[in-house]
């Protein structure tokens, strides 16, 4: 009886394994194929970017530390570029800072980054084979340059929004860095140090070391010239660095300007009623893109490597993925992350499929309908009593439009808002419109609270104030909301119920109020048969709320029966959640990272963005020349 094959059984046509090559085989060509081929184009920038902090850290390292050049390790350190004949402690130093200080641009794929790669990396071969004649040191470089120079196209980020300011700011940061590293290094040498010298000494060493001159701390044999070169090379680094940063030509932050307003606010005129926090896109400080078609925008702000937007989209829902992909283009031409704060359900469906993103739900605004709300009922009996109370202690309620107030109550009540703000800078980003009374907001609303007091205060009988700003042609919006400290408590609740009081009066049928973060946690997580997990997350929430008003503020808005309305942050990718969190924080005012007061200059006049200006048909130079 024949033996048959296993597929003669099967049926299919009996393959001889030796006339094709195996499954093993094949991976290991195609492994080959993969180290000739090089690595993805996309990876090339954090490769090179681990390369060099790599690079940079061993440089370091072997600048300042004798026993790790003295080790087996100094080996490695040797062939490294940075580590350089009778120089090596501070040529290996300023090196290893230069790399670390590039690394971060060439992750972001930094054109200038590159730019000073390509320059460093030759230099350091040369240098290489010039003082120790070392091949391998010739190699590493190479290793690093010729990937450089192969995937150049993915290097082509543009810089970021800079101003002269920042020279400040690295001469502050890179000279206190020098003097703790100049410090580590002064100590490095305990053996061959002469006497004890304090500490006040050997900061004294280092802060005249810094400028190139002698110190008070002597050492013993050829170590003070190894120390003096080292701190040399810091001070000279620091005042390098902060020399190009003051006079390389100025790239400031966009802003919205008059016809990207012009162009805003007639968008939100034909399509305002969609998103309650349209009307904040018309915020001074943002940058917006259009569509193709002109029909729909998203406003942004960059915070830290971060493209910051907020809202849903303004215009026509079929125009914005047009608007969301000028976006997304934007953020990749300057290698920002970008992030979306507080856009609505609709919204997040949207930039998802659009972009691929991923959508989380931040928490929930709370919108109280005009024609639902009243005072009665025990649902309401609380703020029903506050509100009585504070009125039979003699305060009156004012509801009008912008338009309908002269220009000194307005000064005044612009006065008073910056006087009882709490804090040295505005908050609110994606709620806040950052400014009262302007000419072009006079559909706004603003509720006043008054008292006449015995002795008039600084702004007479004012005492709190709410702005609102329109949404669509029937809706407010809750911009701000201050009082005089030495006021009764419970103005808030005052105005409030007065604003929607006066809503029929004045044509507005919804109020959107405050933004309630993570309401759903802190609702579900103080019920009965919540789970521990989501009992320990509202008790943390409850304990970040003693400095972030988390619970205070869903508290507050649920006084008033509002329903509640799901906001959402969409983001690239999880790793990029506590840095998108950061810059709306800061965005936010909660972390402020500005100049001193004294230090800042002079608001100047409202500009575009060379680049933005670039694309509508002016080029760069143009900008500048203009």
């Amino acid at each position: 009886m024949p033996v048959r094959t296993d597929g003669e059984i099967s049926g299919e046509v009996p393959v001889r394994s030796d006339r094709l090559p195996s499954s093993a085989v094949r991976r290991g060509y195609g492994a080959v194929r993969g180290v000739l081929r090089g690595p993805r184009p996309e990876a090339v920038p954090a490769l090179v970017a681990r390369a060099c902090t790599l690079v940079g850290l061993v440089d370091i390292a072997a600048g300042v530390f004798p026993r790790f050049r003295n080790s087996r390790m100094h080996a490695l350190a040797e062939v490294l570029p940075g580590a350089l004949g009778p120089f090596a402690a501070a040529l290996s130093l300023s090196a290893g800072v230069l790399l670390l200080l590039l690394a971060h641009g060439l992750r972001r794929r930094k054109r200038r980054a590159w730019r000073a790669a390509v320059i460093l990396l030759p230099a350091g071969a040369l240098a290489q084979f010039t003082y120790r004649h070392s091949l391998v040191g010739v190699l590493v470089s190479l290793a690093l340059f010729i990937p450089l120079l192969r995937h150049r196209d993915e290097f082509r980020a543009l810089p970021d929004p800079t101003s002269r300011w920042r020279a400040l700011a690295n001469f502050m940061l890179m000279g206190a860095g020098s003097i703790v590293l100049g410090l580590v290094v002064v100590s490095a040498h305990p053996g061959r140090m002469v006497g004890d010298p304090s500490l006040a000494d050997r900061l004294e060493h280092v802060i005249y070391g810094l400028f190139g001159m002698e110190g008070p701390v002597g050492y013993v044999g050829d170590t003070s010239w190894t120390v003096a070169f080292s701190l040399g090379a810091l001070g000279l680094l620091t005042a390098i660095t902060t020399i190009y940063l003051a006079f390389r030509p100025e790239h400031p932050a966009a802003r919205l300007t008059d016809e990207d307003e012009v162009r805003l606010r007639a968008l939100l005129e034909k399509h305002g009623g969609r998103d309650s926090l349209g009307h904040f896109a018309l915020r001074r400080d943002k940058a917006v893109v259009f569509s193709p078609s002109g029909k729909a925008a998203v406003t942004y702000r960059v915070v830290s490597g971060v493209m910051l937007a907020s809202g849903d989209p303004i215009g026509d829902v079929e125009a914005w993925p047009g608007a969301i992909e000028r976006f997304m283009d934007e953020a990749k031409a300057h290698s920002w992350t970008p992030a979306v704060m507080g856009c609505s359900e609709t919204g997040a469906e949207v930039w998802t499929r659009e972009t691929g993103l991923d959508a989380l739900e931040l928490g929930d605004e709370a919108v109280v309908d005009v024609a639902d709300f009243s005072l009665a009922g025990r649902a309401m009996r609380n703020v029903r009593q506050m509100v009585k109370r504070i009125e039979r202690l003699g305060y009156e309620t004012r509801v009008r439009r912008v338009r309908d107030l002269g220009e000194a109550e307005l000064d005044r009540i612009r006065r008073a808002t910056e006087d009882w703000r709490g804090t040295d800078t505005e908050r609110g980003f994606s709620m806040a419109l950052g400014r009262i009374g302007d000419t072009a907001d006079g559909d706004c609303l603003i509720a006043t609270a008054h008292k006449a007091d015995e002795i008039p205060g600084a702004y007479g009988d004012l005492k709190a104030v709410l702005h609102f700003v329109p949404w669509g042609p029937d809706g407010a919006s809750l911009d701000l909301m201050r009082r005089d400290r030495s006021a009764d408590p419970g103005m808030n609740e005052l105005l409030i119920v007065a604003a929607l009081q006066a809503a029929p009066r004045l044509g507005v049928q919804q109020v959107s109020l405050n933004f309630a973060m993570f309401r759903s946690a802190l609702a579900r997580g103080e019920k009965i048969g919540a789970g521990p997990v989501l009992r320990a997350w509202r008790g943390l929430l409850v304990f970040l709320s003693r400095w972030f008003q988390i619970e205070s503020l869903y508290k507050f808005n649920a006084k008033f029966r509002p329903r509640w309305e799901p906001r959402f942050v969409v983001y690239a990718a999880s790793r990029d959640l506590p840095r998108i969190g950061f810059a709306a924080m800061q965005a936010e005012g909660f972390v402020n990272l500005a100049l001193p007061r004294v230090l800042r200059r002079r608001a100047k006049a409202p500009a575009p963005c060379a680049h933005a200006v670039a694309e509508r048909g002016m080029s760069e130079r143009g900008v500048r020349a203009a």
